[in-house]
């Protein structure tokens, strides 16, 4: 539960600054960052979040009318307007996503001795050049002073920062997989029977995109029963259309159980961040979006389909295909090239009904797979390990 700030704060050893864009993507990473560090020992975590009414939807504990407040042992300083004079920058000042850092906290740095080390947190990558830009130095002008920004890149190789991923949630999994009562009483929770043999369960949080309409349009025709959990958002009206269920759309709300064919639809809603977890752990597919449910579906070990963030000029089916060239470097060449096109398709909003229809040729290859690449991610340790082991050399 949120506390009341104190009248004076102890000093910090990570400032962590977050600007909240497309509601939960960039919070979603420095709010698990900022757990994962003060839970691991690394010291006392300030979060500086603009946008405290987007945050409290993945952070029940928080409330969005206080200024400042301690949340899980964090601090949570609201993101707005002037940062107060007296205020002493942490040990370590980590700049998420670009965001730009105030000016006068700016100059505090500065005026320390020795000043933070400031890190430019950037977002995840699977872009070749990230690995040559990884922890180099941008010299900051403030004033009559210089100091160093490091970019730090996430990524999937050795040369760039890993994945977020807190010590025991590999354990954590394992045990909710195997705990088949514990399955059944998660079902159970959400108004659903155990799963049954011949089903598939699958959990869908993603953007708006035509290809989801023919996607949802096969599993209503298909033999093999499927469950749908839907987390109330933007993919409602396409998931809803497909279904034929446009009647549905306007009051829909978290709770109701659809049927449509053999597909049953139940619409969920927010949850935390835990909770979003256990429903990737569940599900035998998963299809994700933007960063940080892209790489908790990792940690999940399921098969997954990602929907990059759209841009513009098309630049994100190259960063998609950047990911892809890692990820299906290990299957056979007939599974990788279908898994290609179906992520392909999903993200250009085309017609994916044959390439569904191909799930039981490639599900259980796909499936071991994904047990694999899990492994794999972590054997040069996770973001946090990474960081505070580059770091050594540098406070």
């Amino acid at each position: 539960m949120a506390t009341p700030a104190p009248l004076s704060l102890p000093p910090f050893d990570w400032d962590i600054f977050c600007c909240v864009v497309d509601n939960f993507g960039d919070i979603g990473v420095t709010w698990r960052l900022a757990r994962q560090l003060e839970r691991e020992g690394c010291g006392k975590v300030r979060l500086w979040v603009d946008d405290l009414a987007s945050f409290a939807r993945i952070c029940s504990g928080l409330d969005p009318a206080l200024d400042g407040q301690w949340v899980e042992s964090i601090y949570v300083q609201r993101w707005q307007g002037a940062i107060a004079p007296d205020t002493v920058p942490a040990r370590v000042v980590i700049e998420a996503f670009a965001c730009e850092l105030p000016a006068p906290f700016v100059q505090a740095m500065a005026e320390q001795s020795p000043p933070p080390c400031w890190i430019n947190l950037e977002y995840l990558s699977a872009e070749a050049w990230v690995e040559d830009c990884h922890g180099l130095a941008s010299p900051q002008r403030v004033g009559n002073t210089s100091l160093n920004k490091y970019f730090f890149f996430p990524g999937f190789t050795g040369k760039t920062g890993g994945l977020l991923c807190e010590q025991g949630l590999i354990a954590a999994r394992e045990l909710w997989q195997q705990d088949e009562a514990g399955l059944n009483a998660y079902w159970a929770g959400l108004g659903l029977p155990p799963k049954a043999d011949d089903e598939l369960r699958i959990s869908l949080f993603t953007y708006e995109s035509a290809a989801l309409q023919s996607l949802v349009a096969s599993w209503c025709q298909s033999v093999t029963p499927v469950t749908l959990l839907l987390p109330l958002g933007r993919s409602l009206q396409d998931v809803l259309t497909g279904a034929g269920l446009e009647d549905a759309i306007a009051t829909a709300q978290a709770g109701n159980l659809l049927q449509a064919g053999n597909l049953c639809i139940k619409l969920l809603p927010m949850t935390d961040q835990a909770g979003y977890d256990r429903l990737l752990w569940s599900c035998d597919l998963n299809l994700v979006r933007g960063e940080d449910s892209f790489v908790r579906a990792q940690w999940a070990a399921r098969p997954f389909l990602w929907h990059i963030y759209p841009q513009d000029d098309e630049a994100h089916i190259a960063k998609l295909d950047d990911f892809l060239d890692h990820y299906l470097a290990a299957l056979p060449a007939d599974a990788a090239q279908w898994l290609r096109a179906f992520n392909h398709a999903l993200n250009q909003g085309e017609d994916v009904r044959e390439l569904w229809a191909q799930w039981p040729q490639y599900a259980t290859c796909w499936q071991q797979h994904a047990r694999d690449w899990s492994q794999k991610l972590l054997a040069d340790g996770d973001l946090v390990t990474r960081l505070v082991k580059f770091l050594e050399s540098r406070i």
